[in-house]
């Protein structure tokens, strides 16, 4: 059985060209801006591109469990003169001491995890590492988006590389599934969003999810 691990190592060279720039070319730059300096930890961070708006005054750490992601992101920050500090590690067991960074941002992550159990740890873990008062960002698909209003919470979303066709798991979560997780975990919703480039009213549709919390608590 080929592992979510297996096939994001697969993935990783195509995902290199095709995901090349940031989908979140204008949220991530608004909260360098909010943000403005700190140790930033990138959760998931496959190639490297959400590090980019973060390259000037953060000191910059990413965690992915592909081997070849990680990879991919090491030729990213030479490319664009990034310092990174990168580990391969499970986003369930971050290997980071209690309280280690001042913010965090996590990609289109958390919708690879599977079983509710795996998600809530690691949204604990992310609670865990960051310092109170901290904040993160995180974005997931949106089980409400019209492509899937036919399908089951979980999918199997195809990827074609090198002639033939990889499977990457999703689990799609709808605003308040997520909401209520990361609340769980020790977070205050700060706010509660669809990507920029969705220009409906009702949000409850958009392709992504994205959330800035703040660790609440000692």
């Amino acid at each position: 059985m080929t592992t979510t691990k297996d096939t994001f190592n697969q993935v990783a060279p195509g995902w290199y060209n095709f995901r090349h720039w940031s989908r979140f070319g204008n949220e991530l730059p608004t909260l360098a801006g909010r943000w403005q300096k700190g140790k930033l930890l990138n959760i998931g961070c496959a190639h490297g591109p959400d590090f980019l708006p973060f390259k000037q005054s953060f000191d910059l750490y990413g965690v992915d469990f592909s081997t070849e992601m990680l990879r991919f992101a090491r030729k990213y920050a030479q490319k664009f003169n990034l310092v990174l500090n990168l580990s391969m590690a499970d986003v369930g067991y971050l290997p980071y001491g209690d309280e280690t960074f001042d913010w965090a941002i996590s990609v289109a992550t958390y919708h690879h995890i599977r079983s509710k159990e795996n998600r809530q740890a690691a949204l604990n873990e992310l609670r865990r590492v960051l310092k109170p008062g901290g904040e993160a960002f995180i974005t997931v698909w949106n089980r409400w988006q019209p492509r899937f209003w036919f399908s089951s919470k979980e999918v199997d979303v195809p990827w074609r590389t090198k002639g033939k066709t990889l499977h990457r798991y999703y689990y799609l979560f709808s605003y308040r599934e997520l909401e209520r997780l990361v609340e769980k975990a020790g977070f205050e919703v700060l706010k509660s969003f669809p990507e920029s480039s969705y220009h409906f009213p009702l949000k409850a549709f958009s392709r992504n999810i994205c959330l800035l919390v703040k660790r609440i608590g000692v």
